[in-house]
């Protein structure tokens, strides 16, 4: 997006004030991720989303990937860009040394992966899904495997897939077909098309790495008959070395509404030489070992186009002149006041900063727990990160892209017509940002996980572990009269929470749709409460800095305005949600099939 600016100030505020990634960074032995050496990243990168990734955003979405037999060229500027974040060292940042990383915290490459996707949504695509091809093999591959593959994809000579959908098989893995056939030398061939392939083929790298799932010949049906394999585009040596071309091949990428300077692939495997990941028919075990990280990194992208949408409206706003504000005039020697007067453009603008700075809290949180799971000692501390993520991970992916597209349409509809026109980018937002509900599990997934697998299948156990922390919180205010208000609404929220998680339960014993019927509102409610969470913590802090003295008076005073706005106007959205829940599954079940026809 151009103008944008990497929210450098704001993430500074939520690690370092909030959540205090300094102690975090040193109880797991990284000690060389110093507050300074954190700023001196922070500024790097920030220079890199603004001066690199930005410029080529609007033109990318332009031109966008062309495919020529089997061949993919991306946009202009984006090879050179990609370069330069090679050359810069960023893809190695989080990675081990022995591969030839940097050995810094996850955190803090996933802090500066938000900016990357807030000023180029498409071509952050590119070296975001090489993450979880790296974590596969890191946690997974062989010794071999590690020593061909992960050096030069650390180093960002080549990047990597992961390819797990085909056409008649979206998110129920279960039904696919391609097959990996055992060869005498101990590798695999694999034949079979995965569709959806984000960066499956593309002129940036000099090879391309596909985690791929497969069956095996006699494997058992469904979920548990599927296998993981890695498949490079070129054979690659024992030592790690480019060879020959393995028949992987490009049949076509596809036409999308947003996201088009990201090759979206149709990969066809024609026998293609690969090797076999982790234990025979174990597969999705393998592949949901990095799938918390995927989730919250897409997560991170909704993030990134709320930013990216209220900076772009913010600017707009102070600078777009129309009408008289009803309390008088604000711009007397002007025929006409800046929008930004205006109530309803300030419950926008409100709108997509409470969206915005909360949603990089709770989403700062949860790196923290990722990290502690990567690189804790402490057996119990991982087992309460672990349980935290499980149950926060599928509120992160959902909550963070479904409030995306409310921020990034408040952001075309505080420019008014304007916003419908491709120059300012504001449309571009909405339709880059619009895919993000859908992968890594679309909304509807991700809530039936939330409230299925992860709420009643543990007995509301997770639930009650973070409920646990936020009622203590509460607690620890219930002195302090300048917060009573929230912390009474957030105790009240968590006394229902528990309660709707209950009464759910009871119905669904005697009918099961009782789950899917209220799944997506209460993702819905769990998040608005969470977040809530997070800005009362917000704004304690700031009120604790003010105290002290601060000179960024305006800063940390915004920070507690935007809290009452929140409790106010977004967390009172769970009232017509409960309402819903409340009402049952009849109202969707009741209806015969038949009578859902066109006439």
């Amino acid at each position: 997006m151009e103008g944008y600016k990497a929210p450098q100030r704001d993430a500074m505020f939520v690690t370092h004030e909030l959540l205090d990634y300094q102690r975090h960074y040193q109880a797991l032995g990284f000690d060389e991720a110093s507050e300074d050496l954190v700023s001196a990243i922070f500024a790097e990168a920030a220079k890199f989303s603004e001066n690199t990734l930005a410029p080529i955003n609007q033109s990318g979405d332009e031109e966008g990937c062309t495919w020529n037999d089997g061949n993919v060229t991306t946009p202009k500027g984006f090879k050179e860009a990609y370069r330069t974040y090679v050359e810069g060292g960023w893809p190695s940042m989080a990675h081990p040394e022995e591969f030839g990383g940097q050995q810094l915290p996850y955190s803090l490459a996933s802090i500066i992966a938000e900016w990357f996707s807030g000023a180029n949504h498409s071509w952050a695509m590119y070296p975001g899904l090489s993450q979880g091809c790296m974590e596969t093999l890191k946690a997974h591959g062989t010794e071999q495997q590690q020593t061909m593959f992960l050096p030069k994809l650390i180093s960002g000579e080549w990047t990597g897939t992961m390819c797990l959908t085909e056409a008649h098989c979206g998110s129920d893995l279960g039904m696919l077909k391609c097959r990996a056939e055992p060869q005498d030398d101990g590798t695999y061939s694999l034949t079979g098309t995965k569709i959806f392939i984000s960066a499956g083929e593309h002129d940036m790298s000099e090879n391309i790495v596909h985690i791929v799932l497969a069956r095996l010949p006699g494997a058992p049906e469904g979920t548990k008959g599927i296998s993981l394999f890695v498949v490079p585009k070129f054979n690659v040596s024992d030592d790690g070395e480019k060879q020959d071309r393995n028949a992987v091949t490009c049949g076509s990428i596809e036409h999308k509404m947003g996201i088009k300077a990201s090759a979206t692939c149709v990969i066809n495997f024609d026998g293609a030489k690969g090797y076999l990941i982790g234990p025979p028919n174990r597969g999705l075990n393998c592949m949901f070992t990095f799938m918390n990280t995927a989730r919250i990194g897409t997560g991170l992208e909704g993030l990134a186009a709320s930013e990216a949408a209220f900076q772009g409206a913010l600017r707009y706003a102070k600078d777009r002149i129309q009408f008289r504000s009803l309390t008088g005039r604000k711009n007397p020697d002007g025929p006409a006041d800046a929008i930004i007067v205006h109530p309803d453009v300030r419950r926008m603008l409100l709108t997509q900063k409470a969206f915005a700075e909360g949603n990089r809290a709770l989403a700062a949180y949860c790196m923290q727990m990722v990290d502690v799971t990567m690189y804790s000692d402490d057996a119990a501390a991982k087992q309460v990160a672990e349980a935290k993520l499980a149950f926060l991970t599928p509120i992160v992916k959902a909550f963070l892209t479904e409030t995306a597209q409310e921020t990034t349409s408040y952001g075309m509809q505080v420019y008014g017509g304007h916003g419908f026109i491709k120059e300012w980018g504001m449309e571009q937002l909405a339709r880059d940002t619009r895919i993000c509900t859908m992968y890594e599990g679309t909304t509807g997934i991700q809530a039936v996980d939330l409230l299925g697998r992860k709420v009643m299948g543990s007995n509301g156990e997770l639930l009650n572990v973070f409920v646990q922390e936020v009622r203590d919180y509460c607690n620890s205010l219930r002195d302090n009269a300048q917060f009573s208000a929230w912390t009474n609404a957030l105790s009240s929220h968590l006394d229902e929470w528990q309660q709707i998680t209950l009464d759910i339960s009871k119905a669904a014993a005697s009918n099961p749709d009782e789950i899917g019927a209220a799944s997506v509102d209460y993702l819905m409610y769990s998040g608005y409460v969470t977040v809530a969470y997070f800005w009362l913590r917000m704004a304690v802090k700031a009120q604790e800095q003010l105290d002290a003295g601060s000179t960024e008076s305006e800063y940390y005073q915004s920070k507690i305005l935007t809290t009452g706005f929140y409790f106010d106007r977004l967390l009172t959205r769970t009232r017509s949600l409960v309402s819903a829940m409340q009402s049952g599954a009849d109202n969707l079940m009741a209806m015969p099939e038949s009578m859902f026809a066109i006439e």
